[in-house]
């Protein structure tokens, strides 16, 4: 399993924008595909976005679509999730997490990811 680290949280206005990004330090992330949660206070974590392995997949939840992008560049062994149009229930601690098993197909489960990094908060402001 890879060890992630998140980044890039911070505060910012309704419609702003922020780019969160995950980085791992082991070769092997390119074969991990990867899913996006967010936990707000006194609420269940849930999925946000989530990219294949080779980064020719991904889905998202419905309050996100169209807003937000998650993309991944393997050289780097790093993934990111672009974040657009930001609104005020985007509020959240953020975590990026790797799939159980390599190369397996996008997931939207919390209990198919094993390695979860230690979050970023994202505060909207209204």
């Amino acid at each position: 399993q890879v060890q992630l680290v998140e980044s890039g949280g911070g505060l910012v206005q309704a419609g702003g924008s922020l780019r969160l990004s995950c980085a791992a330090s082991e070769r092997t992330f390119s074969g991990y595909t990867l899913g996006w949660f967010r936990q707000a206070p006194g609420k269940e974590r849930e999925f946000v976005a989530g990219i294949s392995w080779s980064g020719d997949s991904t889905e998202y939840a419905d309050s996100v679509k169209g807003r937000f992008t998650a993309s991944r560049n393997n050289a780097k062994n790093t993934a990111y999730l672009q974040m657009d149009s930001l609104k005020p229930e985007d509020t959240a601690v953020y975590y990026c997490a790797a799939h159980i098993r390599t190369f397996q197909s996008v997931s939207r489960t919390r209990t198919d990811f094993a390695s979860w990094g230690q979050g970023t908060q994202v505060t909207v402001s209204s």
